[in-house]
Order: structure tokens, then sequence, then C-alpha cells
């Protein structure tokens, strides 16, 4: 019983650790907490098959939609599988090509990879992201109304929901802390969710950048469906069930490498 609370204790302080930092190496656990790099492997295999968290080589990241992390946090959550997917994303957009992006960690990857990109006007409703894209010449940036969320620099409100629903994009781009395995796209704020749900709608093609832990969690608040989306964008760890739901509701699956 005390070895079983010990591992219990000693896998909350991974939990809490992650929580904190988005991933660690298990080299670094092992050191941070006193014990061999085998041990904290057998930790991560526990929180991994329990879906808390997700392995890669040499460490593990938090899983998505375990909780409403903080944005720096988030951002350290699949971030390679981020970057690529936003890599990806970024070859879908033409240049000359009005654009709507919606705040999050995997659309700021994509906008990272707009730098040599011309002629595009994109709204994106992050200031935040907004600061990405300020620096690239060939990037017009429009910031709708709102009120700005101080833990994410997010745009919120009905001034910025009224302002986009009047913009008309040839492309969005929408990020969702969740899809569920129905095909329900969901996030944690009930107005971030207005935003998204405009955006979506506002565009005349919508191309959905999902990294692969998101597919099957779980958030309060439903702003769409993946039959509303024309592309989506995952990562290499996919679950087949997400490939065959996109192509059960005649949606384009592409894998980032």
């Amino acid at each position: 019983m005390r070895a079983r609370a010990k591992t219990r204790a000693r896998q909350e302080e991974i939990l809490k650790l992650l929580k904190q930092a988005g991933r660690a190496m298990v080299e670094d656990l092992a050191e941070r907490l006193d014990t061999t790099p085998q041990t904290i492997r057998k930790d991560l295999t526990a929180l991994a098959d329990d879906n808390q968290i997700i392995r890669f080589h040499g460490g593990a990241t938090l899983a998505s939609g375990t909780e409403y992390a903080g944005f720096d946090v988030r951002k350290e959550i699949m971030r390679d599988e981020k970057d690529a997917i936003g890599a990806a994303v970024a070859e879908l957009i033409p240049n000359h090509t009005n654009v709507i992006l919606n705040g999050g960690t995997t659309t700021m990857a994509a906008a990272r990879h707009l730098a040599h990109h011309v002629g595009l006007n994109v709204v994106v409703d992050s200031v935040n992201i907004a600061n990405v894209l300020r620096v690239f010449p060939g990037v017009q940036v429009i910031v709708p109304a709102g009120s700005v969320r101080g833990v994410d620099g997010a745009i919120m409100g009905a001034a910025t929901v009224d302002f986009i629903r009047k913009f008309r994009a040839d492309i969005s781009v929408v990020g969702a802390a969740a899809m569920g395995r129905d095909g329900d796209l969901v996030d944690y704020d009930l107005e971030e969710s207005a935003v998204s749900s405009a955006i979506m709608h506002s565009a005349r093609n919508v191309i959905l950048a999902l990294d692969s832990s998101k597919f099957g969690s779980f958030a309060p608040v439903s702003f769409g469906a993946l039959r509303y989306v024309d592309t989506l964008v995952t990562d290499r760890q996919f679950d087949p069930a997400m490939k065959a739901l996109a192509q059960r509701e005649d949606v384009g699956f592409i894998v980032s490498e």
C-alpha cells in the first residue's frame, strides 16, 4: 500500500510539472523527482494509458483537453506536431488571399509559416497572433474590435462576432480545444466559441487544424461540426477513426510531415 501511494504521489507530481511546462523529458523528470529513468518511463506509460498524457520518444506532453491550460503551456503541448500542422496549413493558403484565423496555438503555428506569402489580408482574433504576423511584409493584419482576454490575448465579444460576420474570406483556419468522435467541434469558453463559429461561416473554404491528441477529447461548448469543414489537417499520430470520420463527412484529410 505504501509503494502504491508513493507511485500515485509521484505521478501526480509529474502531471503537475507537465501542467506547468506542457512537456518534459524523462531524464529531467528523473532528476527532478530523484528516481530512475526506468521508474519515470513506467509512470509515463501508466499516465498515457489513462489518457492523461501523450508519450513521445524521450518524454511526454500533457494531453490536450485534460484541462484548460494557460496559453504558454498549451504552446508546448504537441509542439512539434503543431508546427508540422502549421506548415501544412500554410501550404494550402495561396498568395493574394483573404484569410481568417481564430486564436489558438495551432493556428499560431500556421501563422508563423506565412512569412513568405504575399498579398494576404488576414483577420485574426488574437493580439498574440497579430503580433506574429505584423512583421511579415506580404501580410496585412486586420484585428476586429472587442475585448482582449488577458491570459492569452484572444479578442472576444459581440463587436468581434459582428465584425467577422461582415468579412468575407477565401479561407478560414480554425482550431478547437477538442473534436468529439461524432465530429462535434468544442471549446471551453462561450464567447470564444461564438467567434470561432462566425469565422467558420464567413469563409468559402474552412481548414481545421487539429493535433491528434484532441480527437475524442471533451470541452463543454460546441461551435461547429466537422461536416462544415473542407479540409482537416492533423499529425501522423492520428487515430484511424478520425480519418474514417473525415471520409464519411467528405472532408479532405491531410497528414502533416
